[in-house]
C-alpha cells in the first residue's frame, strides 16, 4: 500500500512533464511553419449559410522558404469536412491552395478544424466557423394588398 502511495505521485508528475514537453514541441513546430508557409488565413468565417447546402473556401498558401515543400496530408476534424489538395512539390515563392468543403449539415453555429501536415513534420491547424439556418417550413401568408396592386383593382 505504501508503494502505491509513492508511485501514484511519481506517475502523475511524469505524465505532467511529458504533456508539457509535447505542447511545447507543438508550439515550436507551428511557429516554424510560418517561416516556411504564409497562410492567407487560419480562421475562416463562412457567415450564415443555408442548412444542408455545401460551402467551400480556398485556403491559399505561399512557400516563403528557399526549399521546395510538399503537403503530406490534410486531415479533417470530422466527416462533414472534405479537403481537396495536391501534394506538390511547391517551389520557393510558389502559391498553392487547399480547397476546404463543408457539407452544411450542422444545425446552428459550427466550429470545425482541418490540419495541414507538411512532409518536414510541421503542421498548421486551420479553423472555420459559421452558422447554418433553415428556411421556414411554410411561407408567409398571402398579402391581399399586394394581390390587389398586381391586378390593378382598388
Amino acid at each position: 500500500m505504501k508503494k502505491l502511495f509513492f508511485f501514484l505521485p511519481v506517475i502523475f508528475i511524469a505524465t505532467s512533464i511529458i504533456a508539457q514537453s509535447t505542447e511545447e514541441n507543438q508550439e515550436i513546430q507551428n511557429s516554424d511553419i510560418h517561416k516556411v508557409i504564409d497562410f492567407s488565413e487560419t480562421d475562416h468565417d463562412f457567415g450564415k449559410i443555408p442548412y444542408g447546402k455545401p460551402a467551400e473556401f480556398n485556403l491559399l498558401m505561399k512557400n516563403i522558404s528557399n526549399d521546395t515543400v510538399r503537403i503530406q496530408e490534410v486531415r479533417a476534424g470530422c466527416g462533414c469536412t472534405t479537403p481537396k489538395w495536391q501534394p506538390g512539390p511547391y517551389n520557393a515563392g510558389e502559391t498553392f491552395k487547399v480547397t476546404i468543403g463543408f457539407n452544411g449539415y450542422t444545425e446552428g453555429n459550427f466550429n470545425k478544424v482541418v490540419t495541414v501536415y507538411l512532409t518536414n513534420g510541421q503542421s498548421q491547424v486551420i479553423k472555420f466557423h459559421g452558422q447554418t439556418y433553415k428556411a421556414p417550413d411554410n411561407p408567409a401568408p398571402p398579402n391581399g394588398a399586394i394581390e390587389r396592386l398586381k391586378s390593378g383593382s382598388k
